[in-house]
Order: structure tokens, then C-alpha cells, then sequence
């Protein structure tokens, strides 16, 4: 059999590689890409364009102002002194929040009574603006414990309890840690398929489909050919990609690389073994591209990558179990930030194993029946 899909694998390194571009393709255009996703993907919110409408004017007033500055999260972009202004600023979208503080407020808080402080939140992005009120929150949360006004306790002295919060496996709360690795295998994803997916109908075209079929190489060994070039490149980028996360973004690695080498594997492997399939069924490189373009969408949002699974439909969830890149955006999220081991990431390794084989199975069934 080695002797058989030797030459099959020299063939299709050759064929691959012959051409400068698709070098590039292979092996700087991830790298390219997972910088710039890693930039872009991410949902931490900063520099907060803000407007003070400040109608108190007073020493509290201001300090108030200046706590929302300080936080780091907020930036002052305008003071505004009438509410058309507000309606106008919003309009335009120059500021996400406006804090406007009435007449009265500093009095209010110096008789240790209720000041009111109002919010207007741009709640077109809801998200941003979910993460804009979290961090309001936590501002007027730590008025309770530093004042106003020295000397006053707030309401401290009512309970005696102050909540402390620490955060597990991502101690700063940076969204890119949890984003990257999602970057990489979603990108693995792309590659993979695409690659093996104009593999088998790309030699159709070409017209040298039948010269392969009158050589005594088999129709597993075929597949196996098409396939074990591509995982190879998959394992390079795998690596490659994987220091650009650790060494570029600084994305912590807590746990074993040979175990996530390994469950990278499976993940490619059954990716491939999917673009196998959709190149059997297709007659020209446009339709495998676009039902790969088909496929990659619905495995994106079913993968847990952008929205929880656990938040969507129960019968949803049950066709989550068909995607490879839900299991493996569970692993190397595990690696990367939990340190996991196999022990709690066997699920994973099966369901990927089970997928692999079952692809790779249909892929050759396929084969058979539309080629020979």
C-alpha cells in the first residue's frame, strides 16, 4: 500500500506547491489573518465616547464626572448644558453614554440622602450596551466604599459585606484570550475545507481523473492521498498559528501541546474528510466552492464560537453534534486557558474520532459510486 500512495503524495505536494501564490496562501495568509482577527474579534469595550450634562455644577458632581473618567473605560468627548444637544449627539452617534447629573445632586449627597444620576445609553448595539451599563455599575458600586464625600461610609456600615470577585482561567477578563483560539480553529476550518474540497473534482477538470483510475492504486489509498498533503500543511499551521497566539498576543498556553497537537489532528482530519465529500459530489471547483461556502457558515454558528450553544433551540443544539469545529473550539479553548487534560476532554476526542471516520467512510463510498 506505501509503495501505491508514495507517489500519490509526491504527485500532490508538487502539484500544490508549484505555484508560488498558493505558498502564500498556505502559509502567510493564516498568519496575516489571525493577527488581524485577533485585533478585531473581540468584545471588550474601550475608550467609551461620553458627554457630562452636568446641571449641578458642584464639587460632587464633578468628582462624579472625574470617577467615570479615571475608570479607564470612559472618555469625555463633550459637556453639554441643554437636552437638544443630548438629542442631537445621539443622532449623530459622537457618544455612546451621556451622564447627567440634575440640580441638587451635590446637596443630595452631602446630606447623605438619594442622588439621582442618569444614564442615556445608545442601545443600538445591545451588547456594547450591556457591557457599557457593567461597567456604570461597577462605578456606582465602588461609590459605597470611596465616597463622595470623606468620611462618609455609604452604605457600608449597614452589612459589613463587600463582594470580592476573581476570576478563573482568564484573571484580567481579556476577551482575546477566549477569541483567539476560536480565531485559529475557525481559520483550520476555512483551509481545510476548501483545500480538499476542489481536490478530487479538480483532476476531473483537468481531465487526469482517468489516468489515476487505470493505476492500481485503490480507492481508500486515493482518498488517503488526497487527504494526507493537506493534513500535513494543517499540522504546520497549526503550529505556526498557535505561536502567533502565545507569542504575538501573549494568550497564555496552561496546558500539554502534544495533546492539543493530537486533537488537532482528529480536527483536521475530519474537516478534510468532509471537503473529500463535498469535492466527490461536485463536477466543477465552483460547486465545491460554494458548498463548501455552504457548510463553513452554519458550522460557524453552530459551534459555540460566536453565540452559546446552550442559549439556542434544543433541537439546534442536537445538530451542533454534527460539527467538528464544536468540539474542538471546546479543546483547544480547554489547552489554551483552562489546562485540561484528557481526562475531561475525551467527549471531545471521540465525537471528532467518530466524525473523522464516518466522513472518510461516505467520502470513499461516494467515490465509488460516482467515478469507477
Amino acid at each position: 500500500m506505501l509503495s501505491r500512495l508514495r507517489p500519490m503524495l509526491v504527485k500532490e505536494f508538487i502539484q500544490t506547491f508549484k505555484d508560488p501564490r498558493m505558498r502564500m496562501v498556505l502559509f502567510v495568509v493564516p498568519v496575516l489573518q489571525v493577527i488581524v482577527f485577533g485585533y478585531a474579534v473581540t468584545t471588550d469595550v474601550r475608550d467609551i465616547q461620553t458627554a457630562v450634562y452636568d446641571l449641578d455644577n458642584s464639587p460632587e458632581s464633578r468628582e462624579m464626572a472625574a470617577r467615570f473618567t479615571g475608570s479607564g473605560h470612559f472618555r469625555v468627548v463633550r459637556t453639554v448644558s441643554t437636552d437638544a444637544q443630548v438629542t442631537a449627539l445621539m443622532d449623530r452617534g459622537a457618544v455612546r453614554v451621556v451622564v447627567r447629573m440634575n440640580r441638587g445632586f451635590g446637596e443630595a449627597v452631602r446630606a447623605g440622602g438619594r442622588a439621582p444620576l442618569q444614564l442615556i445609553l445608545d442601545g443600538t448595539d445591545s451588547n456594547t450596551t450591556s457591557v457599557v451599563l457593567a461597567y456604570a455599575g461597577q462605578i456606582l458600586e465602588d461609590l459605597r466604599f470611596k465616597p463622595l464625600v470623606r468620611g462618609r461610609a455609604g452604605t457600608a456600615g449597614a452589612g459589613g459585606v463587600r463582594l470580592v470577585s476573581r476570576a478563573w482561567f482568564n484573571e484580567n477578563l481579556e476577551s482575546r484570550n477566549f477569541y483567539v483560539p476560536g480565531v485559529i480553529a475557525a481559520l483550520l476550518a476555512v483551509i481545510s475545507l476548501i483545500l480538499s474540497s476542489m481536490a478530487i473534482v479538480r483532476e476531473r477538470e483537468i481531465g487526469t481523473i482517468e489516468q489515476i483510475m487505470v493505476t492500481p492504486i485503490g480507492r481508500a489509498e486515493f482518498v488517503l492521498g488526497k487527504t494526507l498533503p493537506f493534513l500535513l500543511i494543517g499540522v504546520v499551521n497549526v503550529v505556526v498559528v498557535s505561536l502567533v497566539a502565545v507569542l504575538w498576543f501573549d494568550v497564555p498556553i496552561r496546558g500539554n501541546p502534544l495533546l492539543l497537537m493530537a486533537s488537532a489532528l482528529l480536527y483536521l482530519v475530519s474537516m478534510l474528510a468532509v471537503g473529500i465529500f463535498i469535492s466527490t459530489v461536485s463536477r466543477t471547483q465552483q460547486q465545491a466552492m460554494m458548498t463548501a461556502f455552504f457548510f463553513i457558515l452554519p458550522a460557524m454558528m453552530l459551534s459555540g464560537f460566536i453565540f452559546p450553544i446552550a442559549n439556542m433551540p434544543v433541537w439546534v443544539q442536537w445538530m451542533t453534534y454534527l460539527n467538528p469545529l464544536r468540539y474542538f473550539l471546546v479543546i483547544i479553548r480547554g489547552v489554551f486557558l483552562k489546562g485540561i487534560g484528557f481526562g475531561l476532554l475525551w467527549p471531545q476526542l471521540a465525537g471528532l474520532a467518530v466524525l473523522a471516520a464516518a466522513m472518510l467512510a461516505f467520502a470513499s463510498l461516494r467515490f465509488k459510486k460516482t467515478v469507477l
